[in-house]
């Protein structure tokens, strides 16, 4: 098993860590696409890596490949990136900055549907404003969604990878596992 993760701004480093920690092995997409059992596609600024990956030719065989049924873990920005407006892989509308800006950002805990509570960084985080009816909402905070699921989509609203908890990117890999058996 391979992780592709999308290294062209933001949180990715962290994401990398916390798979090796796992024992899986990981590759960084900076200029064009390669095969992979997954991808993650972290925070950072979603309309700079949405340039990006367009200027450098990622954004349609990444989102040809989403489509075709490779398993995508979207946090923060990634979230925003999979959903209608943008790489339109997901059946979800996203509130960007939703929780202000970057003095919004705070640490929370809270339930996330078959691992139980968990913590959740959000920083200058989105929620999910509409989910279709394929979309299985999996953790609130406030009453907005801030996790889903949807087919071979996992997306969270908040960077579980700047926790020492492994169960969300276990929960990822799992659907991993599920998608290449």
């Amino acid at each position: 098993m391979k992780i592709a993760i999308l290294a062209l701004q933001g949180a990715f480093a962290e994401h990398e860590q916390m798979l090796r920690q796992l024992g899986v092995e990981t590759m960084l997409i900076r200029e064009h696409w390669e095969d992979a059992s997954g991808l993650i596609i972290p925070g950072g600024e979603s309309t700079s890596m949405m340039r990006i990956m367009r200027d450098d030719g990622l954004f349609e065989p990444i989102r040809q490949a989403i489509l075709d049924g490779l398993p995508v873990l979207g946090t923060c920005a990634g979230l925003i990136m999979l959903d209608r407006n943008h790489l339109g892989v997901m059946d979800i509308l996203a509130k960007r900055n939703a929780y202000g800006r970057q003095l919004g950002s705070f640490n929370t805990k809270a339930d996330f549907e078959g691992i139980g509570r968990v913590p959740m960084t959000f920083i200058r985080a989105p929620y999910i404003e509409e989910a279709g009816p394929e979309v299985e909402i999996l953790a609130r905070v406030d009453g907005k969604a801030v996790a889903a699921r949807q087919k071979n989509m996992l997306v969270t609203a908040f960077h579980p990878e700047l926790t020492d908890d492994t169960r969300i990117h276990e929960l990822f890999l799992s659907l991993v596992a599920s998608q290449n058996d």
